[in-house]
């Protein structure tokens, strides 16, 4: 064993004398179980790293050469860094460096995140900005263009960005911009609607056939997914049955598997068809919680195997496949040429995906057990840090005045279920009194989202029903995608203390009750970021969905239940600053449904 700590029973020495060696190379691995991508199967090799690439795999390790540093990879199985293609830096509320160290540690050497968070909030200065703070970042961060700024449009939700065609053309040809990122508003392109992103898409389909295009297109199928396909739009990674997936997987579209689609029957018709070519895990959204407890790509992997995926194969969709599909061709294998990004795992760990050491470009980046590698912290530009342009809110802010006649009449109301973040519309009936609805004893919660971005002032209101709140109130302006700021509650007094005090921190996620904070995580880059270690934010992340949980939210993930409560690209009842959108209209529908006379 190493007496210096790294790497135990790794790391034999620094340096080989000549014994009529005839080339020189930075880096051997010797004597490792390497993962051939090509073959998708395990072989003892010597590996030899010269600069940034793999120069030589000797499976017959009979190699005459000189290597400055040499690695004893017995025990151990060598496998290329994971890629993650789609996923949401933001979404984990860290900085793109720090986000990156803690991907290190987790076996992920490349990512490809899409930055439409921050984009609405910013616009095209929040996505120079991300790929600005990546830059430090000890693996390689790619970015897609986002498509739907904002996700519907401003009838819909207000943002403080928007990416129109103008936008996206400029960005296509920024350094790291390796693809356009997920067009959202499927049920416009379905229609036919004349929107930037369509422009854009005619654009591409002349000047640049062979873009990567990904999609979102929750529950379109027949001739609904053909016309979406029919754009170039030709990937998807959002939740499906196994008919939506076999129609995907027929039509040619590429499959992006996130854990919502970690299902046996997807699994095994995967499996069953050898359709591994055609597929890969990604992780789409990681909360910093989770990101520190369960880890980020390596845990999709270590689910998907767990639950019968063949091992081979899941580490080909975790690397490969993933590499291909952004036109990255010069990684997700480990062969001569390609790049030396890869990790160690123990042989006796394998099934677990934890790296005892993860190498970037032929450079140690991290070592299980010792300290992480410093990071220069990135400044944002002072704007970045007064986002939130609102007022001191009052209670008479935050419920709404009905305009009617009747006593009592139907409110439609979002119902919140466990197990997944689309909603569904409930009519509920409510009694009116002086033109205010007598909601409290309704068994819902109200809630109110107020425009910060300083442009227009809109407050849309509604109310919240099923596995959510059911006590005191939270705030919130990480709310996708438009980023307002969000306000539910049991009572009006904890709605207006939870808001006042997320104006005050310039954004975040805060819960009370009684009057009293309970938790809190402020997030004051542009009210969706933090700039403290990734350990602070997940332990303050756990510490507020552990105050909802405590408040009666009863979701597998209560934060993204929450923060998707606003999101008006997923089914099906959604809540904006211009108010209640119906997903499958696409428009804005009254609070009130219908009045009743009785």
């Amino acid at each position: 064993m190493d007496s210096g700590g790294r790497l135990p029973a790794l790391l034999l020495f620094h340096s080989v004398g000549r014994r009529c060696q005839v080339e020189n190379v930075d880096l051997l691995v010797k004597n490792t179980k390497l993962y051939n991508s090509y073959l998708k199967m395990f072989t003892t090799a010597d590996v030899y790293i010269l600069g940034e690439r793999i120069y030589f795999v000797d499976t017959a390790q009979e190699g005459n050469i000189n290597a400055k540093k040499v690695i004893d990879g017995s025990g151990y199985y060598m496998l290329p860094g994971f890629i993650d293609i789609h996923m949401h830096i933001e979404s984990s509320m860290m900085t793109p460096a720090s986000f990156g160290q803690r991907a290190a540690s987790c076996g992920v050497t490349t990512l490809v995140s899409e930055p439409h968070e921050i984009a609405n909030v910013m616009g095209v200065q929040g996505i120079h900005e991300m790929i600005n703070g990546a830059k430090d970042s000890p693996i390689d961060i790619y970015y897609g263009i986002p498509s739907s700024v904002p996700s519907t449009n401003e009838d819909l939700e207000t943002t403080g960005g928007v990416i129109g065609f103008d936008e996206m053309k400029h960005l296509m040809q920024e350094d790291g911009v390796v693809c356009v990122g997920e067009v959202m508003n499927y049920r416009q392109i379905v229609k036919g609607t004349e929107m930037e992103i369509t422009k854009f898409l005619r654009y591409l389909r002349e000047e640049d056939p062979q873009a990567v295009i990904e999609g979102h297109c929750p529950s379109l199928v027949g001739l609904d997914l053909a016309k979406f396909l029919y754009h170039g739009i030709d990937g998807d990674h959002t939740e499906h049955s196994l008919e939506e997936i076999r129609q995907r997987f027929a039509n040619g579209m590429f499959v992006e598997i996130q854990e919502k689609m970690l299902k046996p029957e997807i699994l095994e018709y995967i499996t069953e068809n050898q359709l591994y070519e055609h597929c890969c895990f990604v992780t789409d959204d990681t909360m910093a919680d989770a990101l520190l407890e369960k880890g980020q790509l390596n845990y999709i992997v270590r689910k998907a195997v767990e639950m019968g995926f063949p091992l081979a194969q899941a580490i080909y969709c975790a690397s490969y496949t993933p590499a291909r599909r952004m036109n990255l061709r010069d990684r997700g294998a480990l062969a001569p040429g390609r790049k030396a990004d890869f990790q160690l795992v123990k042989e006796t760990e394998i099934h677990r995906f934890e790296p005892d050491a993860v190498f970037k470009d032929g450079k140690e980046i991290f070592w299980k057990g010792e300290a992480k590698l410093t990071l220069i912290a990135y400044h944002f530009p002072e704007e970045f840090y007064h986002s939130v342009h609102l007022d001191k809110i009052e209670a008479k802010d935050l419920e709404p005045v009905v305009s009617t006649d009747q006593k009592q009449v139907q409110v439609r109301v979002i119902e919140v279920a466990d197990g997944r973040t689309q909603t569904k519309e409930k009519l509920v009936s409510m009694e009116v009194e002086n033109n205010r609805l007598k909601w409290q004893d309704s068994g819902c919660m109200l809630a109110a989202v107020l425009e910060r971005h300083g442009k227009n002032g809109n407050i849309g209101y509604g109310f919240v029903t099923g596995d959510c709140l059911k006590q005191g109130a939270v705030a919130t302006t990480y709310y996708h995608d438009h980023h307002n700021l969000m306000v539910i509650g049991s009572n009006v007094d904890d709605m207006v203390t939870a808001a006042r005090r997320l104006i005050e921190l310039q954004g975040g996620i805060c819960t009370v009750e009684h009057g009293h904070i309970l938790a809190e995580l402020p997030l004051p880059v542009c009210g969706i970021l933090s700039e403290l270690p990734a350990d602070d934010i997940g332990r303050m992340l756990g510490g507020v969905k552990e105050s909802l949980e405590t408040l009666g939210y009863r979701h597998y993930n209560p934060i993204m239940s929450l923060c998707t409560l606003g999101l008006p690209v997923s089914p099906a009842l959604k809540l904006t600053d211009c108010g209640l959108v119906d997903v499958e209209k696409g428009a804005v529908v009254p609070l009130v449904a219908r009045e009743s006379a009785d």
